[in-house]
């Protein structure tokens, strides 16, 4: 068997909990010595879904793939803030005891009021603990070193947000979005507009381009028969890049 083989995109369905590289590692003990392996676009250990792994000569696919539309389905809790701006923590609890809705605010309406202009292209600070770099160096690891980075917001863009469910304290959203926008920091300033603090509970990737999560592969389950069959070519890009939404709840 040749390395030409082994060549594709493989696209995975991240578990919660170890880290794109793990879930990576695991996949890089089925393929032959020497094979090549990397992806397009990392999640963090506490969101799950869709993972693209690169195999062989299909790594050189990174920056088309990463450039493709995304979306999340995401669950953002209030009443609280958080240094990682997800449930990592540590957490500040940003209400009374009780934790209750303050009696004057209509949960559902102000929602729908806060998504409104979050929409088309805008401006975003990343989080402070992410692995995107400044100067040189991932902002997590010069955050927790105790350097004071100041923040430069970046420009991003949403091409929609659906509610599909909102009961004080939790709200769930589906974000359809592009390249370099961070989930985690739309739930920071949702609880900053809404004056009640809050942080991404939950993130799963449902999709990136054509690539969803029903299809993808379970990491834990791969064998390497399976692996191989499971190899995408790169040319079934051009197969269209749109992403199918599901009618909002």
């Amino acid at each position: 068997m040749t390395n030409l083989a082994w060549d594709g995109i493989l696209i995975l369905d991240k578990p919660l909990g170890p880290s794109s590289a793990g879930v990576l590692n695991r996949v890089k003990r089925l393929l032959p010595r020497g094979t090549k392996i990397g992806h397009a676009g990392t999640l963090d250990p506490l969101a799950s879904g869709v993972l693209v792994a690169l195999v062989g000569r299909a790594t050189k696919s990174c920056e088309s793939i990463m450039g493709l539309p995304k979306q999340y389905l995401a669950g953002v809790r209030f009443g609280y803030t958080s240094a990682t701006d997800d449930a990592e923590g540590p957490l500040e609890c940003r209400l009374d005891p009780e934790g209750v809705l303050p009696a004057t605010l209509d949960f559902d309406r102000a929602m729908r009021d806060a998504l409104l202009p979050m929409r088309g292209t805008v401006e975003q600070f990343p989080p402070r603990i992410s692995a995107l770099k400044v100067g040189g160096r991932r902002m997590s690891d010069r955050t927790r070193a105790g350097e004071v980075v100041e923040l430069k917001p970046r420009l991003v863009r949403i091409d929609a947000i659906d509610i599909i469910e909102s009961r004080w304290p939790d709200l769930t959203l589906r974000i359809d979005c592009g390249r370099g926008f961070y989930v985690r920091s739309l739930a920071r300033d949702l609880g900053e507009r809404l004056g009640t603090g809050a942080y991404l509970a939950s993130l799963c990737r449902t999709a990136v381009g054509p690539f969803r999560v029903e299809n993808a592969e379970n990491p834990d389950g791969l064998t390497s028969e399976r692996l191989q069959a499971a190899l995408l070519n790169p040319a079934t890009l051009l197969a269209g890049t749109s992403i199918d939404r599901p009618n909002p709840v």
